[in-house]
């Protein structure tokens, strides 16, 4: 609370050069430099000391590991696909079945609904496996990153069952809003609330269909594609290039090598527990003993591809290991109680819901940070909304919400970040070109929750 309003500098300076540089990760660093150099003058503490300190601490958390080991392993495994000859015959086989381009883009989204366990899984899977298919019906790679995207955070919060329920589940039962081990039924009870997941699934086939036009960015990646036959506004940006020739080209390729790989991975996660990391590790394991004994390629080969899948997602977690960066910034200068202590003279039982939806967006937006938000602001909504006597579950929804908002509206989140890399699509050009979407069903969530405050008590 003490740096009030200059909280906000840090992730403002990020988000200003990010658009002007078109870039991610220097912005990023410019703008943790920045938070730190605040922190420094007011603390009378080292500025560059401070830094290591934090990407000390951020590398060596087990979230930081978590997620490192779950990206390059995804990675691994999709490399591993690309070089059976598997992922080619899918689409091909695919091609067969679809024969336009909005059936192009209902079977991203059909794809993205069915993959529903974990949203790096979805976004992994649906990109990597759909990126053929629609370059073949010449559709831009912004268009195809927007829907990857948006069925990925956002159906993982509305579903029973997804790593984003059972980490909710568990703030709940810290926070008292469930008895112990009844955080996931509980969450459950509060899906209905989750407003921004149903309304940003749920537009995607209005504009598919037409009901809805496109427009903005999205519009202009159209028009490109049409008059030159450029699917990417511009240049992948991403510095490790993946080795997509055949390991054995005498080796027939078949669409099962993509499917039992893909099964495996589904199965795995589920049966362990539910985490990513056991499910691709198995998963991973499995592809390389199975291609192996197929013949698919030699022991080296496969070994070379594991790693170097794992290498080209370098760029993508340096980004995100910087956006954890950010995040201890603007943790250490308050940012999230200062919003929500801004918001507050506003505050009343009707107007609750909606007040802590988008003073929380504005942060998860600026943060890049969905899970880190809600372990900090469930617990300070969850007696907000017991003084106001406002429903505690439709505020928490409207937490949950504003996390899936910033996943897919902030620039250098996770989502944006994977998302541009399994669909191989820039960053900046698919960060820009979905936020005025993610602008819409931040609007009409709103609506919902001015509605459900005057209704739900």
């Amino acid at each position: 609370m003490a740096y009030g309003a200059i909280a906000l500098i840090p992730p403002a300076v990020v988000i200003i050069l990010a658009i002007k540089q078109k870039t991610s990760f220097e912005p990023l660093l410019i703008g943790c430099l920045v938070g730190y150099a605040i922190i420094g003058f007011h603390d009378k503490s080292n500025v560059f000391s401070n830094f290591v300190d934090s990407f000390e601490r951020i590398m060596g958390d087990n979230g930081s590991v978590w997620v490192i080991l779950v990206c390059g392993l995804y990675g691994s495994l999709i490399g591993l696909m690309i070089r059976s000859g598997g992922t080619l015959k899918f689409g091909e086989w695919a091609l067969t079945k679809i024969k336009s381009k909005r059936s192009a883009l209902m079977g991203a989204w059909l794809l993205g609904l069915f993959i529903f366990l974990d949203d790096y899984m979805s976004a992994f899977t649906v990109g990597f496996s759909m990126r053929k298919i629609t370059d073949a019906f010449k559709i831009s790679r912004e268009k195809l990153a927007y829907i990857v995207n948006t069925t990925a955070a956002p159906w993982c919060v509305v579903v029973p069952l997804s790593t984003w329920t059972i980490f909710v589940g568990k703030i709940l039962e810290t926070s008292h809003v469930a008895p112990a081990g009844q955080g996931l039924v509980t969450y459950w009870k509060m899906i209905p609330f989750v407003c921004y997941g149903y309304v940003s699934i749920l537009i995607i086939p209005l504009f598919i269909y037409g009901i809805l036009p496109w427009f903005g960015k999205l519009k202009k990646a159209d028009i490109r594609v049409e008059e030159t036959g450029q699917v990417a506004a511009s240049e992948f940006n991403d510095n490790a290039v993946l080795d997509v020739s055949p390991m054995n080209p005498a080796k027939p390729s078949k669409v099962i090598y993509f499917l039992i790989p893909i099964f495996v991975l589904l199965v795995a996660t589920i049966y362990l527990d539910k985490d990513a990391l056991k499910g691709v590790m198995v998963a991973v394991a499995f592809t390389f003993i199975y291609y192996l004994i197929i013949k698919v390629g030699t022991f080296k080969q496969l070994s070379e591809t594991m790693f170097g899948g794992f290498g080209s997602m370098l760029y993508a977690l340096a980004i995100l290991m910087m956006s954890y960066v950010l995040k201890d910034v603007n943790d250490k200068m308050g940012l999230t109680q200062y919003v929500l202590h801004s918001a507050s003279p506003y505050l009343n039982r009707e107007f609750l819901p909606v007040i802590v939806f988008a003073s929380l967006s504005v942060i998860a937006v600026t943060t890049g940070s969905s899970w880190g938000l809600y372990a900090i602001a469930i617990p300070l909504v969850v007696p907000l909304a017991l003084h106001f006597n406002s429903n505690v579950l439709l505020n928490c929804g409207a937490v949950v919400s504003a996390g899936v908002f910033g996943s897919n509206a902030c620039l250098y989140s996770d989502a944006t970040v994977l998302t541009a890399q399994s669909t191989e699509c820039n960053n900046l050009d698919h960060g820009l070109s979905q936020l005025p979407y993610a602008g819409i069903a931040f609007v009409l969530s709103s609506v919902v929750y001015i509605i459900l405050g005057f209704t739900i008590h």
